[in-house]
């Protein structure tokens, strides 16, 4: 692309990146609410990330067929108006109190931000050179994770603004609980759809591919994608735990502001993006980068396991507990940005049906929190059950080390 082309898309891609922030990491503020309008467990509360990130699993191939069809641009419009779709149907919900309703909601918002995501990653990683796109990725996740940041904040002054912040959620009626989901829905689907208007008559530039040698290869021949969206599927598993389940832990400790606490963890992940924009590729390599986040997961799950569920982190003023499950943002914060450009390196054509399969991956939000919540369940001792995600380290590990070597599946690793 043009440098001047570059910018635009850049600047487009960037609203587009704070609307999936901000509509994702909604869900972290929304599990505590609807576990008491719907009267749910822990584990049944965790199917509101299973219906939203399952939809990145069923729907990416069917949007990769659109965007081939359609152009990247107004695919992205078409989505934009999809996730419109979705947050209308919180009314309905809202007003039922059915919590498959909800499910059905969150299911379609996930639809729109397929065809978004899908489109949206490759443009970072071919607007300039490769070796800096998880820098250029990283400026997204800055803007993504900001919004992850503002939403949980806003969501929980809009719904508790005429009751109180300090107040307990379960002392609510849930039928004046779940109204009050429906004017920050409503608002949403409005700003969506605006935004789907202005994505349409845009001059976004589609994205060109160049021939390449493996034009015939099925995207499977590829085992840099294949063990790529592999690392992003327990990737994505533990960043949906690290930022949805840190509510839940929060309140099963008594703490009062815990619908907030997922701004917490977005605020660490900023760091962490701050900290890629900054290091990669000029002090640190992505392959470096992905290594290390790999390492402190594993040592910040220790710290959430081991230490105090009481004591006050002399950082964050949270239980020493909690603190560290916030902490986990800043260690998942360098992966997407790094496995992306590691994955799609010269797959030319094959470019969108890579990036299909890597979104494909984000079904991880959907299966590993609800193992999560399961073993949570079971063993009646949530803290200790983070450290399962000592497995989602481990893969993401194994990524950065070997894994984004292969050429092929029976060749030697590339030198």
């Amino acid at each position: 692309m043009h440098k001047q082309s570059s910018v635009l898309a850049m600047s487009i891609i960037g609203v587009l990146f704070f609307i999936f922030g901000f509509v994702t990491w909604l869900n972290g503020s929304l599990i505590p609410y609807l576990k008491v309008i719907c009267h749910l467990n822990e584990f049944e509360a965790l199917f509101v990330t299973f219906a939203f990130y399952i939809a990145y699993t069923v729907m990416a191939l069917p949007m990769a067929v659109i965007l081939e069809k359609t152009g990247y641009k107004k695919g992205m419009a078409l989505g934009l108006l999809v996730m419109s779709l979705g947050a209308l149907l919180f009314i309905p919900a809202a007003l039922s109190g059915e919590f498959l309703v909800f499910l059905a909601a969150l299911f379609t918002l996930g639809t729109g931000l397929t065809i978004l995501q899908t489109a949206s990653n490759p443009y970072m990683v071919l607007v300039g050179p490769i070796e800096s796109a998880a820098m250029r990725i990283s400026i997204m996740g800055l803007i993504n994770k900001s919004a992850g940041v503002l939403a949980p904040l806003l969501f929980t002054a809009f719904i508790l603004a005429d009751i109180g912040f300090g107040v307990d959620l379960e002392s609510i009626n849930t039928q004046e609980l779940a109204h009050k989901l429906i004017s920050p829905y409503m608002a949403m689907a409005g700003i969506l759809f605006l935004l789907s208007c202005f994505v349409w008559f845009s001059s976004l530039p589609d994205v060109k591919f160049e021939d390449d040698p493996y034009d015939k290869a099925g995207i499977l021949a590829f085992p840099r994608v294949v063990l790529g969206a592999l690392a992003l599927f327990f990737y994505v598993g533990i960043e949906v735990i690290a930022g949805d389940t840190i509510g839940l832990y929060g309140q099963s400790l008594g703490m009062s502001n815990a619908t907030a606490l997922t701004a917490y963890t977005m605020g660490f992940m900023v760091v962490g993006y701050l900290a890629g924009v900054f290091f990669i590729p000029k002090y640190l390599s992505q392959e470096k980068a992905l290594v290390l986040s790999a390492l402190f997961g594993i040592v910040f799950l220790f710290g959430v396991a081991f230490s105090s569920a009481t004591e006050s982190h002399i950082i964050t003023g949270l239980p020493d507990s909690v603190a560290f499950v916030a902490m986990l943002g800043l260690a998942n914060a360098l992966v997407w940005p790094t496995i992306w450009p590691l994955a799609l390196k010269n797959l030319g054509k094959h470019t969108a049906k890579g990036s299909a399969l890597l979104i494909m991956a984000i079904a991880g939000g959907a299966v590993v929190p609800l193992v999560f919540g399961k073993v949570a369940l079971l063993t009646q001792d949530m803290q200790m059950s983070y450290l399962i995600g000592i497995i989602c380290y481990a893969v993401i590990l194994m990524y950065g080390l070997q894994w984004h070597k292969m050429t092929g599946w029976r060749k030697s690793w590339q030198k």
